[in-house]
């Protein structure tokens, strides 16, 4: 199983993983600088849908969630079933989308799985003048919790020098914005950050790290069961408190 492959994943993905803060969401909505019902949103590696779900509830004017995952979008279309949510099979390199065609380009927890700069090209190719790119991760704030930061920190003591595949932590933030600002095409970025808490069920909490690849083919199967093993032997009865960051890092498509 590759570190980018969902396949068998998605079921977990779309029972477990957390949803994002709202107040992220109505500060980007406000770049736009004009109601949601006269813009069209892409959310590009849409997975099954969590975030195209959000912005579907916008009343955008169109909404339309490009996934290459066939498993991933199987789920995402049943998921949003009765929403008015457009899918696709496509890539953040390749969206097979019009040029000009959208106001807003998200990626979702997404990000780091596409090559930068043939990424944000498409995205400056989507994106109507003074439209806006947004990439944005949902990651645990485990500094609020001394027993989220153990668990966390068995995956070291189990694989020393295992590296998170997701950008969406501290050590990312200004370099992500440098190299925004830097790609042609972009003449703003603007970084925005919102906290929102869940109460879980032990069985939610490690359902959600069993929707995470990249700890999963890291450690691999062996490791990763005993990782979780001793998640649920930290954790007892439950419940597990879990504060979670949105991050985003907004763009703005510079005029024509």
């Amino acid at each position: 199983m590759k570190h980018g492959d969902f396949t068998i994943l998605a079921e977990d993905y779309s029972k477990y993983r957390q949803g994002y803060a709202l107040s992220v969401l109505h500060a980007l909505l406000g770049l736009l600088g004009k109601p949601a019902e006269v813009c069209d949103a892409v959310d590009v590696g849409a997975g099954t849908g969590i975030w195209s779900r959000l912005l579907a509830q916008q009343n955008f004017r169109s909404v339309t969630a490009v996934e290459p995952n066939q498993a991933m979008r199987t789920v995402g279309i049943q998921d949003s079933a009765g929403l008015d949510i457009t899918w696709r099979e496509g890539t953040g390199e390749n969206t097979g989308l019009p040029e000009a065609s959208a106001d807003l380009v998200s990626m979702a927890s997404s990000f780091h799985w596409v090559d930068f700069r043939q990424g944000t090209q498409e995205f400056c190719r989507l994106l109507r003048p003074g439209g806006w790119f947004v990439a944005l991760w949902n990651p645990r704030y485990i500094q609020k919790s001394a027993l989220l930061e153990d668990i966390e920190a068995e995956l070291s003591r189990l694989e020393p020098g295992l590296r998170r595949a997701s950008s969406g932590r501290q050590d990312s933030w200004d370099d992500l914005s440098d190299r925004l600002s830097e790609r042609p095409g972009f003449d703003d970025v603007i970084m925005l950050e919102g906290r929102h808490q869940v109460s879980q069920t032990v069985d939610e909490y490690i359902g959600a790290w069993r929707s995470v690849n990249d700890v999963r083919v890291q450690l691999g199967q062996d490791k990763f069961e005993r990782f979780l093993d001793y998640a649920r032997r930290r954790i007892g009865d439950g419940p597990v408190e879990t504060t979670y960051l949105t991050r985003a890092w907004a763009a703005r498509r510079a005029p024509a």
